[in-house]
């Protein structure tokens, strides 16, 4: 590598952690020690990079003398040129010059081209899941069932939180008589039982989509400032939320993956994954057994580029995307319900999974949630929370 001629700056967004190991240690157990080896490790956690790096206090010092923001001469850092062409290599530094370490280079242009707020952006790069089993790491660590749960982990916190000294010092609230909305919501159950033995039909599942995604209206600015009304709120009113869904059984719909355009209620086909569909459900949710025979799965992936352009590096900004992903899936409940279906919403799912199959670029674009509708089953086979016992007798 020639420094005479390279210039270098640090990336973007850069969170250094002293991270603490845990290994059982049999031959330190035998001699008296807790059986517990501990190491301490620096990682620098790079959201625009896949993967934590380790890095030593050279490193460290050298990454903060590095403008993030200026391009300086590599021939200044010559002195550590070791430390030098390790953070270039792993891509906490940046090369200006084309030909050194491009794809480090680029999607550090990326990240820095969607004005991420570096927090939520280290948040959201380091929660993604590719290949996690959650059922297993239920079964694993004995966590299944709610009386688990209290074994393991002990009393959770109240379930309803008191500031009055006693019951009779509460300000009761007239009881009103229900209608036809309080009997809907009453039955809006999440749903672990889909029935596969009879398709959605296309009406049912059109009105679905149109109600929890579609456009209402559409508000044009200028050619290219055009916003869109839902039946959600939106931080901004910007609407950044794509759907892509999973079909598995609608009527008159091959099985396989879509793009939903919200401003025309329409679909576009995407390239089917290979092998069997159910099989890709299953990954995609974190082998959630209960949800595999989902009808429809809508992956709720926001565009942050689109929010974000507004709320620039804003400390609200993600959690704003986040609430409008709550807002959507509340809404589709209801309307499924509403057509006689069960739903669901689930956040336990493979983000990097479905973001290689729909060609998702994460930096700008990413699978927040996963949720889903169909016919419920007429036999509970997989636990459902229906302590009113609205849907189940």
């Amino acid at each position: 590598m020639n420094t005479h001629e390279l210039f270098v700056r640090r990336c973007e967004v850069l969170v250094i952690e002293p991270r603490e190991t845990v290994e059982f240690d049999l031959a330190g157990l035998m001699h008296g020690s807790d059986g517990l080896r501990r190491t301490m490790q620096w990682q620098a956690l790079a959201p625009h990079l896949d993967a934590p790096v380790d890095i030593d206090a050279a490193h460290c010092q050298l990454l903060g003398r590095v403008s993030p923001s200026s391009w300086v001469s590599a021939l200044a850092l010559e002195a550590e040129r070791e430390a030098l062409e390790y953070l270039l290599a792993s891509g906490l530094l940046l090369a200006q010059a084309a030909g050194v370490h491009d794809m480090h280079r680029e999607r550090d242009a990326r990240l820095r081209g969607a004005h991420w707020h570096p927090l939520s952006a280290i948040m959201h790069a380091f929660t993604r899941w590719d290949g996690v089993d959650a059922v297993k790491n239920m079964k694993e660590s004995g966590t299944e069932t709610a009386l688990q749960l209290r074994d393991v982990l002990g009393a959770p916190p109240v379930e309803a939180k008191r500031h009055a000294a006693s019951e009779e010092a509460l300000i009761r609230l007239p009881d009103v008589p229900g209608n036809a909305f309080d009997a809907l919501m009453h039955r809006r159950v999440t749903c672990r039982n889909f029935d596969a033995s009879r398709a959605v039909p296309l009406a049912t599942f059109s009105k679905v989509l149109e109600r929890a995604l579609a456009a209402q209206a559409k508000v044009e600015i200028t050619e290219d400032m055009v916003f869109l009304k839902k039946n959600v709120p939106s931080g901004g009113g910007l609407h950044p939320m794509e759907a892509y869904l999973i079909v598995q059984n609608v009527e008159g719909l091959a099985p396989g993956l879509y793009h939903y355009r919200a401003d025309a209620h329409a679909l576009e086909a995407l390239p089917t994954p290979a092998g069997d569909l159910g099989e890709f459900v299953m990954e995609a949710v974190a082998q959630q057994h209960w949800f595999r025979d989902a009808h429809v799965l809508v992956v709720l992936a926001p565009r942050f580029d689109r929010t974000f352009w507004k709320y620039r590096q804003h400390a609200k900004s993600y959690r704003v995307v986040a609430l409008e992903a709550g807002h959507i899936s509340q809404t589709l409940y209801l309307s499924a319900t509403d057509l006689g279906l069960g739903a669901f919403i689930t956040g336990a799912i493979n983000e990097k999974h479905l973001e290689r199959a729909l060609g998702l670029d994460a930096l700008t674009q990413g699978a927040l949630a996963v949720c889903g509708f169909g016919w419920r089953d007429r036999t509970m086979v997989n636990a459902e929370l229906d302590p009113a016992s609205r849907i189940w007798d």
